[in-house]
């Protein structure tokens, strides 16, 4: 997650890979994953990304500018059509905090923390999302309806339970690995539990 110095304080690509196909294969998962869970207008969706695993480097140690700008775009792109709040997690270094719009940390009564996300501290992708997610902010939790992890940034801990598995098309994004869930309410009550209006048939009593 977190990168070396570079340029602006961005390290910058190692590998000859194709930032459009990386762009295309975040695009098509992101659409799989809204659809497969249903994600809806105003959900949140929690984006993990290494981008030195993208390039084929160990996490941590190649972070690059280009490759977050790339996968920050498709995540807009597919945030234009579906309507989600895109929340940005940061590297171990930040203790996983996230980045996110002010608006989505206000709708959900979230509470900022202060810090700045850059390259050596949050990350590539978190630093990025921070210098272009408008009026952006950063906040320790959330409890995301739906998330991606490219790379293995371990975003789990930022789902709210009960998380689904989607398996994407592309089962890798450059170099990096790419696993991706929703969630959805817990079913409770048993034998005996109705989990749809359509089930209303009397199933005994219970005083």
């Amino acid at each position: 997650m977190s990168g070396q110095q570079g340029t602006a304080g961005f390290g910058a690509p190692k590998l000859p890979i194709d930032l459009a196909l990386v762009r295309s294969q975040v695009e098509q998962s992101l659409r799989e994953l809204v659809k497969a869970g249903n994600v809806q207008a105003g959900q949140l969706l929690v984006v993990g990304t290494s981008t030195s695993e993208v390039l084929g480097e160990r996490i941590g140690t190649s972070g690059s500018a280009e490759v977050a700008r790339h996968i920050y775009d498709a995540v807009a792109a597919v945030r234009s059509e579906a309507g989600f709040y895109p929340v940005f997690q940061c590297c171990e270094h930040l203790n996983r905090a996230l980045v996110m719009e002010r608006e989505a940390m206000l709708r959900y009564g979230l509470e900022p923390v202060s810090v700045v996300p850059v390259p050596k501290a949050g990350g590539s992708m978190a630093a990025w999302a921070f210098r272009h997610l408008p009026d952006a902010v950063v906040v320790e939790e959330v409890q995301a309806h739906a998330g991606i992890d490219i790379g293995g940034t371990l975003i789990g801990m930022h789902l709210r339970r009960v998380a689904v598995p989607v398996r994407p098309t592309h089962r890798q994004i450059g170099a990096a690995t790419v696993q991706m869930a929703y969630t959805r309410p817990k079913l409770i009550g048993g034998a005996r539990a109705v989990y749809t209006v359509e089930e209303t048939a009397d199933t005994g009593r219970c005083d």
